[in-house]
């Protein structure tokens, strides 16, 4: 019996051979906002590989060693001798964003600035983790907090109209770098890793600098956050064009005609999470929280934010997808962890409840519980979820026998 697929996924689930994930993973730069439109999926080769593993293969094969020595050579056409900034660096105070942060500034010798989207709420340990790549880390940063009545307010937009809290935050990470770019007269913005080598089209890992397409948002009330245009929010909400100010992306032109580039640091340096964990721990004070992560088993992979776990639990509603998958696939392919190994993880933590942080989750959005449940459970595929004994459960998971169950 066939039944029908949310969100143009695959009607078939299938996972790949070499890691946990499946062919069920969405593209990080498509946002799942219809149920019926068709949208790009992480691809599989014809011996049932994921792209992000047939990209890890390539990874070995890289001279890394030949890209560092051109980036250096890049790299002295920003430098400044005048004392300002050289470089743009988005960082949460995460590992990720602490190891590129610190590399830049040790390694390549450039003068950054940090700069963070804050958080919806932070964590003890992330807020520690901020103040640390400053306060060890030597390096100088900034918090940029937008205003938190509309911050809630497109946070909980996103969450009843697309089951994706974590949408108006994405959001912001992303355009911040080249927005404060043109802010402070720099014309370089350094990423971390580029998420195309985690399933996204194989040929975007080919690139070391980030398309400019998304920042080309010609009338700002059309723009849509949530769910909805800007227009519809100002005129239902009360709130002016101006509030929105963080949220418009600098558009493209000007980032041309300013000549600023955005690179990614994983295209020169090989990107391991975990092994960002330990230099970020190393040489700017990062810590692990005290206890795994809500979903999975880490303990040090996007510990800043009490929503995060609320944004793996509604992937793994609509894609089938929990942190746990996402953490186990990575480490696989890294050989930090066994297939069986991750399978058993995943099998273990994947789709847990955030129970911990439901009430602050509910309160910071004004919903009640049976609003939240009423959003999640229309969010599921009936491909991927039927109901036992008036329980919810997946129709599949991934297994050491690489076949489909």
């Amino acid at each position: 019996m066939e039944y029908k697929a949310y969100y143009g996924l695959p009607d078939k689930v299938v996972f790949c051979r070499e890691c946990v994930i499946s062919n069920q993973r969405p593209g990080s730069t498509v946002e799942f906002t219809n149920k019926n439109l068709k949208k790009e999926t992480i691809q599989f080769n014809e011996e049932g590989i994921c792209s992000a593993c047939q990209y890890n293969r390539q990874k070995k094969e890289i001279d890394y060693q030949r890209r560092q020595e051109a980036l250096f050579e890049f790299l002295d056409r920003y430098r400044k001798s005048d004392g300002t900034y050289d470089v743009i660096v988005p960082s949460s105070g995460g590992k990720d964003s602490s190891f590129t942060t610190h590399c830049v500034k040790t390694k390549y010798k450039m003068n950054p600035l940090a700069v963070t989207w804050a958080p919806h709420i932070y964590t003890e340990v992330g807020w520690r983790n901020f103040n640390n790549l400053s306060r060890t880390g030597g390096v100088d940063s900034i918090l940029y907090t937008p205003n938190g009545d509309l911050h809630r307010l497109l946070t909980r937009l996103a969450f009843e109209n697309l089951c994706h809290p974590f949408q108006p935050f994405i959001h912001g990470q992303k355009i911040i770098g080249p927005s404060m770019a043109l802010k402070f007269g720099v014309s370089l913005v350094m990423y971390g890793e580029n998420q195309a080598e985690y399933g996204n089209d194989i040929r975007d890992n080919l690139r070391n600098t980030m398309d400019y397409s998304f920042f080309s948002v010609d009338n700002p009330l059309e723009m849509v956050m949530g769910g909805m245009a800007v227009r519809d929010i100002i005129e239902k909400y009360g709130f002016s064009l101006k509030d929105f100010a963080p949220y418009i992306p600098p558009k493209a032109d000007d980032l041309r005609s300013r000549n600023i580039q955005v690179h990614y640091l994983g295209f020169y340096e090989r990107w391991d999470p975990q092994e960002m964990y330990y230099y970020a721990s190393e040489h700017t004070g990062f810590q692990a929280a005290p206890e795994r992560s809500i979903g999975t088993y880490s303990k040090y992979t996007e510990i800043d934010d009490i929503l995060i776990p609320f944004h793996f639990y509604t992937t793994y509603i609509k894609f089938g997808i929990g942190r746990a998958t996402y953490d186990a696939a990575q480490e696989i392919r890294n050989g930090k962890i066994a297939r069986e190994e991750g399978v058993a993880l995943v099998r273990k933590y994947d789709g847990e409840f955030p129970e911990k942080y439901f009430k602050q989750f509910l309160e910071y959005m004004n919903i009640s519980e049976e609003r939240f449940w009423e959003v999640v459970d229309n969010a599921r595929s009936p491909h991927l979820w039927k109901k036992e004994n008036n329980r919810w459960v997946l129709r599949h998971a991934v297994a050491e026998e690489l076949e489909v169950i």
